[in-house]
């Protein structure tokens, strides 16, 4: 069994991430969530905070790793020992994007596949951004 690496910003990390999560824990021996640090990007939420919520969202999970990284995802992989790379698929926008960095993370290190998972059905409306959204804007 392998180590999967589950990189996002989640800022902040929703039900919809932890529901692609919790399906594809069966699949592998370890699966370390890796919250990517973008200095360019404003978050919403701090790296540490963002760490601590999904700790607490799955604490009932042992074989999963929570992590930060800043730089390159293939190079986070190397750094844990991942052989594959999780990544959740909402619309058919995603998709297209996700091919494409799927495609740069193969010729960086063809060893690494990328595995996209299809977001639950209940799951297609929840982004970050929404979720952000709601925070910011609560309805009265």
């Amino acid at each position: 069994m392998a180590t999967a690496l589950f990189p996002g910003s989640f800022d902040p990390f929703t039900t919809g991430h932890e529901a692609i999560l919790r399906r594809v824990l069966p699949l592998f021996e370890k699966v370390v969530v890796a919250v990517g640090v973008n200095t360019e990007k404003r978050y919403m939420f701090t790296v540490e905070e963002r760490l601590a919520r999904i700790r607490q969202m799955l604490s009932d999970c042992p074989t999963v790793e929570v992590t930060s990284y800043d730089g390159m995802t293939i190079d986070h992989c190397h750094a844990v020992g991942a052989q594959c790379i999780i990544r959740g698929i909402r619309t058919a926008t995603d998709l297209e994007y996700e091919q494409t960095i799927a495609a740069v993370n193969r010729l960086q290190d063809p060893a690494i596949e990328t595995l996209l998972v299809m977001a639950d059905p209940e799951h297609v409306n929840i982004s970050s951004t929404l979720e952000r959204e709601k925070l910011t804007h609560p309805c009265s």
